[in-house]
């Protein structure tokens, strides 16, 4: 591992969650349940440890009885600069889905394009890319300058 790598605390619904980054960003799903690991604090399908591998990496867990739950306050997960546009508005639609649009994904005054958005599982996302990166216009494209 090269960077932090988010670990939430999910309030009974972290196989939902974890599905549902599995679906946004594609790569590896591993989950784990309360029974796979022998614990007692919690339903038996709960899920004890989970993790997404790929080009964006989540882990979590249910929390057990008493534990505090994901509540991010002054927290933004970047993806800024992490794939292509396309694939960065891709995303961003996705997370969008059941979720809440802070800020659209699109040209800022600095040069840059970027948006923010609060997933339907509470994580809030910066999501963007530098000036120059922006998606072909198909109109413009092969047309002279």
């Amino acid at each position: 591992m090269t960077a932090p790598q988010i670990y939430v605390s999910f309030p009974g619904t972290a196989r939902e969650a974890l599905s549902f980054y599995a679906d946004v960003f594609g790569g590896e799903l591993f989950l784990h349940s309360y029974e796979d690991f022998g614990r007692k604090d919690g339903p038996p399908d709960a899920i004890a440890h989970g993790v997404l591998k790929g080009v964006v990496a989540v882990a979590g867990s249910d929390a057990a009885e008493g534990q505090n739950s994901v509540r991010l306050q002054g927290v933004m997960l970047s993806l800024l600069g992490t794939a292509e546009p396309g694939i960065l508005h891709e995303w961003f639609d996705k997370l969008a889905v059941n979720g809440r649009v802070v800020d659209p994904l699109g040209p800022k005054p600095w040069g840059a394009s970027d948006g923010q958005v609060i997933d339907q599982h509470g994580l809030h996302w910066l999501v963007g890319y530098e000036s120059g990166l922006e998606p072909a216009d198909p109109v413009q494209e092969g047309q002279p300058a």
